[in-house]
């Protein structure tokens, strides 16, 4: 895998990972569906044939006032970075970030199929956060909404089983 490529999500991991606060695969704009999100993936330290996978989403605007609201409450917000895709705003959501294999990961291919990627200082930030935000979930709080352990070991059974 290139470090920070972008990818899709198959249909299958929400098959095989039902969680209701996974963000869902498809936006149907104009009656098309569409994959959505897009996330950033990087390898777990401990099992680097999982990978952790961080939404985008283009609703900048909005994530910026959360992001506020939280620094305001907390003193700080690691769980919703900001960076450029395409040249356009975006939030990366570690909040809602989820582990998978690349067995469920489609990259994000632009029309000259070349894997587009995000620059590299963005992708260092939103992966350290990213990797502070584990640790704290880890130790119990509830800073990610899908039940992501849940997930990650029925990762490791896969990979264990071949």
């Amino acid at each position: 895998m290139l470090r920070a490529q972008l990818y899709f999500l198959s249909n299958q991991y929400y098959e095989d990972f039902p969680d209701d606060k996974l963000m869902k695969n498809k936006d149907t704009i104009e009656g098309i569906p569409h994959s959505r999100p897009c996330f950033f993936a990087f390898p777990d330290t401990r099992i680097p044939e999982i990978y952790w996978i961080v939404p985008i989403s283009s609703k900048y605007k909005k994530y910026r006032r959360i992001e506020q609201e939280k620094i305001r409450k907390y003193g700080r917000c690691n769980t919703i970075r900001f960076g450029t895709v395409l040249g356009r705003d975006t939030a990366f959501l570690i909040q809602n970030m989820c582990p998978a294999t690349e067995k469920y990961l489609i990259p994000y291919i632009d029309k000259n199929n070349q894997p587009i990627r995000i620059d590299g200082r963005v992708a260092d930030d939103v992966e350290r956060n990213a990797r502070n935000v584990l640790a704290i979930a880890k130790r119990g709080a509830k800073v990610i909404f899908p039940d992501v352990f849940e997930i990650f070991q029925g990762l490791e059974r896969q990979l264990q089983q071949g």
